[in-house]
């Protein structure tokens, strides 16, 4: 059976995550949703089984990806599914909004199963990571959830999970306000001094909202809030505010970056 796999990600999480399933299932095929920004229209797959993988932003999805998920037609594809990837808890309400979007869309077809996978939290705006230690952890239970998950997938399973009140109220009350300002949010990013014009950050953005000017970096305010710039920057060069300055960065170990041309 074929599978597509379409993911987005930043530091790595939800890649490793797509990477882990495509090992697991025969003649699987990843697709990074950004790649797919300048193929206007529908996207209209037909391959045995579809998933898609994202992390979760604020109990909701990233703009990217929800603006994917409005021009992606499954009416032809027998089997789909979603993975979501997160630090906290909000799976559940980012599953049933992707739902919604699917079923409003040009397929007028959901999810047959949508599952969570917690990972260590990437938002360093508002918190650092977590200790080696625990993130060793978080990262084995993760491995064997993938195991769990392309079993399921394998057998076709049906799973709808249950709205949480509390993760429903988080993407009512927070979610609007964190997507409404997405894009300009890079206005609080700024490189210090120790930048060394290396442009790792122009190659890490999945949608090129960076380029160099005077060798530093200048952000175009399509951003996406995924984190890359600021975790991968080898010198810790880029903040968002003073906060970050004292904060450890974070990025899947399994990330193969790219540091040269």
């Amino acid at each position: 059976m074929r599978t597509i796999l379409y993911y987005f990600t930043g530091t790595g999480n939800s890649l490793a995550v797509a990477e882990g399933l495509c090992r697991r299932l025969p003649d699987c095929e990843l697709v990074p949703i950004a790649s797919l920004v300048p193929v206007s229209g529908r996207i209209s797959p037909e391959p045995d089984r579809v998933g898609i993988i994202a992390p979760v932003y604020f109990s909701g999805l990233p703009a990217l990806v929800a603006d994917f998920a409005l021009r992606l037609d499954l009416a032809r594809v027998p089997y789909s599914f979603a993975i979501l990837t997160m630090g906290g808890s909000g799976g559940t309400p980012a599953l049933h909004q992707l739902e919604r979007i699917l079923t409003q869309g040009p397929g007028k077809r959901g999810l047959d199963a949508g599952f969570t996978v917690k990972m260590p939290g990437n938002y360093v705006l508002m918190y650092g990571p977590p200790n080696d230690a625990t993130i060793g952890k978080i990262l084995g239970k993760a491995d064997r959830r993938i195991e769990e998950i392309a079993e399921m997938v394998e057998r076709g399973v049906q799973k709808r999970p249950r709205m949480p009140l509390f993760g429903s109220l988080v993407q009512h009350l927070i979610y609007p306000k964190f997507i409404t300002g997405v894009h300009d949010a890079d206005r609080k990013f700024s490189v210090d001094d120790r930048c060394t014009s290396c442009g790792l950050c122009v190659r890490v953005c999945p949608v090129e909202n960076i380029r160099l000017e005077e060798g530093r970096p200048v952000w175009l305010h399509h951003c996406e809030q995924c984190m890359a710039c600021i975790q991968l920057c080898p010198p810790l060069a880029i903040q968002a505010g003073k906060k970050t300055e004292q904060r450890q960065r974070y990025h899947h170990p399994n990330l193969r970056i790219k540091r040269s041309e």
